[in-house]
């Protein structure tokens, strides 16, 4: 997960980026109807669902790898194995919970949130569905470096695009702006949480838990700045007006 807004980058924390200024920020320019801005839109969509559908297939590698998950993917892997439900089913049904504690946050989607909450659990699905069981451990630590590193270039192109943050993220945002808290700490107090219930569950941490943390940040900031993309006209009818000056991606 990475959050960002624009030109000056300074890390905060493993996953979190502040740019200075406007050219990621999910907050969007006003720009007339009809202006070269419109014409972008096409590109940024793809930006957006290849993002989500790449960061969904990352994930199953990971899962495949058996090394250790991201955050939120402990905790979906632990409830898949409570429920019997397959790891993105879970993950689209946290995801829409999660969306609906946006409504006393007064949080506002955007066509990203949305898009989250389907995209990336059906790709996941989908992927583990593909490729097939992997044993030796030769096999494995490829697994666990590809996810992470698919994870970042899937971060660059879904949140350069600019159509909100995950609903997973927009309630750390929410949080913060309610609290008063730091996004760190409320970050960090989330994840600790949702890691700890997870692995009670039977979901796996290890040492892919602690490379996601460490390189996802590094890896994040780079394909941020390789798909950057202009934000979209203040009145576009596919991104929610008012969104955080950040947008954080979703584990």
């Amino acid at each position: 997960m990475v959050e960002a807004t624009s030109q000056a980058t300074e890390c905060h924390a493993p996953g979190h980026y502040h740019h200075r200024g406007h050219p990621l920020s999910t907050r969007s320019e006003s720009a007339p109807s009809g202006t070269p801005g419109s014409g972008r839109l096409p590109r940024r969509l793809v930006q957006l669902y290849a993002g989500l559908a790449l960061y969904g297939a990352s994930s199953a590698l990971l899962v495949e790898a058996g090394l250790g998950l991201e955050p939120w993917g402990v905790l979906h892997q632990g409830l898949a194995e409570l429920t019997g439900l397959t790891i993105g089913v879970v993950s689209i049904i946290v995801g829409a919970a999660v969306l609906l504690l946006w409504i006393p946050l007064r949080q506002r989607p955007g066509l990203g949130t949305v898009s989250n909450v389907f995209v990336v659990g059906l790709a996941m699905d989908g992927t583990l569905a593909l490729i097939p069981d992997v044993h030796s451990l030769a096999l494995r630590i490829p697994l666990l470096v590809g996810g992470v590193a698919l994870n970042g270039v899937a971060t660059g192109l879904y949140i350069s695009a600019s159509f909100g943050p995950g609903p997973r993220d927009g309630l750390m945002t929410g949080l913060h702006r309610r609290t008063g808290r730091s996004v760190r700490l409320v970050r960090t107090v989330l994840e600790v949480a949702v890691v700890a219930t997870g692995f009670a569950l039977g979901g796996t941490v290890g040492a892919g838990t602690v490379l996601y943390a460490v390189a996802i940040g590094p890896l994040a900031q780079l394909f941020l700045k390789v798909f950057a993309a202009r934000p979209a006209p203040l009145r576009s009818a596919v991104v929610a007006p008012g969104q955080p000056e950040r947008a954080i991606l979703p584990g």
